[in-house]
């Protein structure tokens, strides 16, 4: 399926209306390059799940975890991953194996072997790809 968004509000509001729908468990892998909508599509999933909280990137942490909403909710920039043991080390089997939902950031960025474990247990891969949006100014 392809959804095409045409506004930091319809990312939002997409990604709002999925985790409405996310249950226990769950884990959703986010690919896209810098400045396509990863961090929005977060803040309107973190919002769907009851989360009021400020939503920033992981992207130095590797995880930021939240527990305001209806469900915990674990977001993963796995950039910074060099290989299968880091994520040993931080916990990732936890995460997944608990009691919350879980968004993974840049999953492409890790080495194939364990991209593609990770690729098994996500229920959704969502790749953000930059349209132009409609109200965009494109003068130069």
């Amino acid at each position: 399926m392809i959804k095409e968004v045409y506004s930091e509000k319809e990312t939002r509001d997409f990604a709002y209306e999925m985790a409405q729908k996310a249950e226990v468990g769950q884990v959703y892998c986010l690919d896209g390059d810098l400045g396509v909508g990863k961090t929005v599509f977060t803040k309107g999933f973190a919002e769907g799940l009851g989360i009021d909280d400020d939503i920033t990137s992981p992207t130095f942490t590797i995880v930021n975890e939240y527990h305001s909403g209806r469900i915990p909710f674990y977001h993963f920039d796995v950039y910074r991953i060099g290989d299968e043991d880091e994520m040993f080390d931080i916990g990732f089997d936890e995460y997944v194996d608990g009691n919350g939902v879980c968004l993974i950031e840049r999953v492409l960025y890790l080495k194939m072997q364990y991209q593609l474990k990770l690729l098994r247990i996500c229920q959704r891969v969502l790749t953000i790809e930059k349209l132009r949006w409609k109200n965009e100014n494109f003068s130069t």
